[in-house]
């Protein structure tokens, strides 16, 4: 018991030693970017979805200094099929293209790709395998809207 607390107690010097600040503590890499992104808006449930979670983690814009323009790709892959040759698992992949650009400019001064993937079951009825890629679509936003965000997070955006 002795060494865990002095293993923690080490550890946090060490982290506090090299100017290490948690990106969503005070002066953390999120405090100059909260509130400050304008996502485009969606036009598909999808897009709802991804950008609700953008926000989530970092805010509503409030006094939007960038916006954030996106484009996405999914496509649907037959990932199993049975001995009755019935696909039962698909995989949806999704590639995110996004660029962050001031309010008022033409250039970006951030942009990246993101890709992922989810997959969903298609061996219950029609209703549940409807239900289980709404939901595979859903987490493939939440995934690929974290990513955006912690990209954001390790740059130096001003």
């Amino acid at each position: 018991m002795w060494w865990s607390r002095r293993g923690l107690i080490l550890s946090a010097l060490a982290l506090a030693g090299c100017g290490f600040t948690p990106a969503y503590g005070p002066g953390g890499a999120a405090d100059g970017l909260r509130g400050a992104i304008r996502v485009a808006d969606p036009d598909t449930e999808f897009g709802f979805d991804f950008v609700t979670r953008f926000e989530e983690r970092l805010g509503l814009p409030d006094a939007p200094r960038y916006a954030l323009n996106w484009v996405l790709t999914t496509q649907e892959r037959e990932l199993a099929i049975d001995d009755e040759n019935t696909i039962t698992r698909f995989n949806i992949e999704g590639r995110l293209a996004w660029s962050l650009i001031p309010m008022g400019a033409d250039e970006p001064v951030l942009t990246g790709v993101e890709t992922s993937f989810t997959s969903y079951s298609a061996t219950g009825s029609t209703i549940s395998t409807l239900e289980s890629e709404q939901d595979a679509e859903q987490r493939l936003a939440v995934i690929l809207a974290d990513a955006v965000v912690a990209r954001l997070l390790a740059s130096d955006v001003p």
